[in-house]
């Protein structure tokens, strides 16, 4: 209601005054898939419709490519209007005074947000980020590559490490290889579960990095008994799948039985299947004294601290995150909605994945133990810094051991911890 009040405002004072010279352009970015792209062309689309004194210029690009341009563009004052941000960046821009604090815009509605995530975008007490919704990190797999393996799917509420590892070799070496077991545990994001099932974290509350290298050791073995066992891709191909995104992924392309992701991801990689992809808890979860499951919000709107169109930047955040229409056009996309009013008008709308992704989420949710304290500035580099330590490892010019030495290293250096 809040948003089709606004947008009725803005037209009757457009219509009043307002001529081609009064429009302001303002430049939006995000990352994602093409149905991310498409579902933000159609947000565009709508936003334009009822609010004809702004455009909007879409800026988009994958994961890998948007962190270079966006840290291209706030070095050389250039940074978009309205920033998709995620926790791992966010402290960094917000310290750098890259971005507006949100709670000070007029016209940005910030109440109707879930309280389980409506604070985790304040860093040193202003709001720099407004969480777009919520998910948990999870394992996909793909029924029919099970049976076609003759393998049984897993029960999720009791699978270990070795279970999965096992099942994995077993899945390659059925098919003979035409389909893998699992694409792998190749980012930071499955290794932070693993660690918190072992009582670790990534950082703790002083940004300090809070796991141990024989955790993480422990981790790149797992991935040593896959390449071993052919359950997963080798190097080469797997540097090739990665640098394709969720849409060439293992699952996308029917050519894997498994693959970590986040949930809000389940509708975007069913879809690009043509499959039933279920959701699975990650192995391990009953294994050890605590789960390793955490809720985390899916991302965030930011508004950029150089614009010069605070006003209507702010107004198309609050379009984003509190408009009805704008839910019933991403759904579950970019998480469960937030904006608690929003989530409960799409839940019946959603389709048939991304309702299971609601279910998943309901169902897990008395297993989370706890949240995470918010990554330090430098964290952002967890990404390229596992990158290199994987590729090094699994084209055998690593040990397990020295993978860990370096990525513990380079990390302690990235966020400024001590040795």
């Amino acid at each position: 209601m809040v948003a089709a009040v606004a947008g009725a405002l803005v037209l009757a004072l457009t219509s009043c005054s307002g001529g081609s010279e009064d429009v302001v352009e303002l430049r939006f970015s995000w990352w994602g898939s093409d149905e991310r792209h498409s579902n933000m062309q159609q947000v565009i689309e709508v936003f334009e419709a009822e609010n004809p004194d702004v455009r909007i210029s879409p800026d988009y690009t994958d994961w890998d490519a948007y962190w270079d341009r966006l840290a291209t563009g706030v070095a050389a004052n250039d940074a978009p209007d309205v920033i998709m941000q995620d926790e791992s960046y966010l402290t960094e821009y917000a310290e750098r005074g890259a971005m507006a604090d949100l709670g000070t815009l007029e016209g940005l509605e910030l109440s109707g947000l879930d309280p389980l995530v409506a604070e985790s975008g304040v860093v040193d007490g202003a709001v720099y980020g407004a969480p777009t919704g919520v998910n948990a990190s999870a394992m996909l797999a793909d029924p029919e590559a099970f049976a076609e393996a003759g393998v049984e799917m897993p029960d999720d509420t009791t699978w270990t490490w070795d279970d999965y590892v096992e099942i994995s070799i077993e899945i390659s070496q059925a098919t003979d290889g035409e389909i893998v077991g699992t694409q792998g545990l190749t980012n930071e994001n499955a290794f932070h579960i693993f660690a918190r099932q072992h009582g670790e974290n990534l950082f703790d509350q002083d940004g300090e990095v809070a796991f141990s290298e024989q955790t993480l050791q422990a981790w790149y073995e797992l991935t040593d008994r896959l390449l071993g066992g052919g359950g997963q891709p080798d190097a080469s191909q797997s540097v090739e799948i990665a640098a394709g995104g969720p849409d060439q992924s293992v699952l996308a392309t029917n050519t894997g039985a498994t693959a970590h992701f986040w949930s809000n991801q389940l509708g975007a990689i069913t879809q690009a299947s043509g499959r039933d992809i279920e959701l699975l808890r990650f192995p391990g979860e009953t294994e050890s004294e605590r789960t390793g499951t955490y809720f985390k919000p899916a991302m965030y709107y930011s508004v950029s601290a150089g614009t010069d169109h605070p006003q209507e930047a702010a107004r198309f955040v609050d379009f984003l995150l509190n408009s009805g229409e704008v839910g019933e056009i991403v759904l579950a996309d970019l998480g469960l909605p937030a904006n608690t009013e929003v989530r409960e008008h799409i839940m019946s709308d959603l389709p048939e994945a991304e309702s299971r992704g609601a279910d998943f989420l309901a169902d897990i949710e008395d297993e989370v133990v706890d949240g995470n304290p918010p990554p330090p500035a430098g964290s952002g580099e967890i990404v390229d810094i596992n990158r290199r330590a994987y590729q090094e490892f699994s084209f055998g010019n690593l040990t397990a051991r020295e993978a860990a030495e370096q990525f513990v290293s380079e990390l302690r250096s990235a966020v400024g911890s001590g040795t």
